[in-house]
């Protein structure tokens, strides 16, 4: 049945109003900070109220200002894991995870044994949250929020504070410890990379508005607005110019791209991924933007060239991003800087 949401709450800087319908059970929230991503986690939970609108999960109305229903937090079902955790520092793992529990002491010592064993936490069970590690905290959160049985789990940026390492290990813990939760789970991000490996369906939200809303995969694939292709990770954007069906001009780079299907009536940009340019070695090809390099960056695994646009007097924001990935530095090595850098219509984006 899944999830049915039409809420609207006016915040200092924005009017959020967020509309969907889901029965996805692995939902992603990716937007920049202060879009409206937590708040809307924050009124699912019944932590804040919305001005107006209608929550409802698995037909259990949470919400509805016309009905005057507004469950309270515990009446909901729904697990929040917190960017910190939340946990209660002067408890130890068994009484953060007994916390949440009602029923006879042995019911509760019972699953609190069950969530122990589930979730790893095997010899910590009088251990205070400060002495275990950023993991450990993590798993023990899940493990409380599990114990109770929620119909949704909702995830607040829940591997913001960690480092690269740490961070991709923790993720992986994650999936594994939610593969079998049967419930829905939302997870809210400004982490493109989280979002796309753990999420099959996306909302995209910008300035407490929901701007794309489809499977992950596709919204990455063609995101359709340049709001979403910056979320999306996208590097290079131009002003398009509709010259005829087949024809758009960048302006900001200063070329003309010519394609074999139609290009979208309502096309207001050219977008391109840094990593899908192929170079060209000698005579110009159709769809190229010559290669003037203005600077570059070697990383570990990946070069970085930024690249002039033809366009002159142009706009810091038009430079070209090239990335280059490891295995084709031996190819630049032998052959030089290439001349030219070719668009792929199968990989342009076109956007409003």
């Amino acid at each position: 049945m899944g999830i049915d949401i039409e809420i609207k709450k006016r915040l200092s800087n924005f009017c959020l109003h967020m509309s969907f319908r889901e029965d996805s059970r692995r939902i992603g929230v990716l937007g920049a900070s202060g879009a409206g991503k937590s708040m809307m986690l924050k009124m699912i939970a019944g932590i804040e109220k919305p001005d107006s609108g209608k929550i409802t999960l698995d037909g259990k109305e949470l919400y509805d200002s016309d009905a005057h229903i507004n469950l309270k937090p515990q009446k909901r079902n729904v697990g929040y894991l917190f960017q910190n955790y939340a946990l209660f520092p002067n408890m130890t793992v068994s009484q953060n995870i007994a916390a949440g529990l009602n029923g006879d002491k042995e019911k509760v010592r019972s699953r609190v044994s069950e969530m122990i064993q589930k979730f790893q936490l095997i010899g910590l069970e009088n251990v205070l949250p400060g002495k275990l590690s950023g993991g450990q905290q993590q798993r023990t959160a899940l493990a409380r929020i599990m114990a109770y049985e929620p119909d949704m789990i909702l995830l607040d940026e829940p591997f913001s504070a960690l480092d690269v390492y740490l961070k991709d290990r923790m993720q992986e813990e994650l999936m594994e410890m939610l593969s079998d939760y049967k419930g829905t789970v939302i997870m809210v991000s400004h982490s493109r990379d989280e979002i796309y490996r753990f999420s099959d369906t996306l909302l995209i939200v910008d300035e407490g508005k929901i701007i794309n809303h489809g499977s992950t995969r596709e919204i990455f694939a063609r995101p359709e607005t340049k709001a979403a292709a910056v979320l999306t990770g996208c590097k290079n954007f131009s002003r398009a110019e509709i010259l005829d069906v087949h024809t758009i001009r960048a302006t900001d780079w200063g070329i003309t791209i010519k394609i074999k299907q139609e290009v979208p009536k309502n096309t207001c940009y050219i977008g391109y991924r840094a990593h899908h340019f192929v170079p060209i070695w000698g005579c110009r090809e159709d769809n190229c933007i010559r290669f003037e390099l203005l600077s570059k960056a070697e990383l570990q695994f990946e070069k970085n060239f930024y690249v002039k646009p033809e366009q002159e007097n142009f706009d810091r924001d038009a430079v070209i991003t090239w990335f280059v990935q490891r295995d084709k530095w031996d190819e630049l090595k032998d052959k030089g800087s290439p001349d030219y850098l070719k668009l792929m219509e199968e990989d342009m984006l076109f956007l409003r």
